[in-house]
């Protein structure tokens, strides 16, 4: 049973933040100090990210393990009263957030989530090292050098080259 009033649990309940949450301003925190610039809650791009870096291409959700039903989470724990309310409400979070990302995957932008309980003391740095590592290798996918094909894998010949220019020297054995 419910120690608090509906009143009460009403208030408290309505009383939590969607932006500025602890979570997003320690990750916030961190990749600032680390050189990353960022916008907070994009409005043109689905869902309103909580931080998106145009120069990677990439969004950040941070989510709540409550809120958006991160399964297997000891933070996650349908209430006991009114369990078929918050069922409802937090699968319908769970596929507003699945019709999100493949909007954005269509749009060609990568992104990241991050979950609240991976920002508790015993994972963070763990979880803060693997955001660089991936924001990193995001930006090598997209700006990183390219490869060319060598002579020898080229297939077509084009009209403008002299094949006896000497480019075109191969040895056999």
């Amino acid at each position: 049973m419910d120690k608090l009033t509906k009143e009460q649990r009403h208030r408290c309940m309505s009383s939590i933040k969607s932006k500025n949450t602890k979570p997003e301003l320690l990750v916030r925190r961190f990749l600032f100090s680390r050189g990353f610039r960022y916008r907070l809650n994009h409005p043109r791009l689905p869902g309103h990210p909580d931080l998106v870096l145009r120069k990677y291409r990439t969004v950040i959700f941070i989510n709540g393990c409550f809120w958006h039903g991160h399964e297997g989470c000891k933070l996650y724990n349908i209430p006991k009263t009114n369990t078929g309310y918050w069922a409802k409400k937090i699968k319908r979070n769970q596929e507003r957030d699945k019709e999100v990302k493949l909007k954005l995957n269509k749009m060609g932008w990568h992104y990241i989530t991050i979950w609240e309980c991976e920002l508790k003391p015993s994972n963070r740095d763990k979880t803060l090292e693997s955001l660089l590592y991936t924001l990193n290798r995001i930006l090598l996918l997209n700006y990183g050098a390219k490869t060319y094909k060598t002579i020898e894998e080229e297939t077509s010949i084009m009209a403008a080259e002299n094949k006896d220019a000497g480019y075109f020297k191969t040895t056999q054995a």
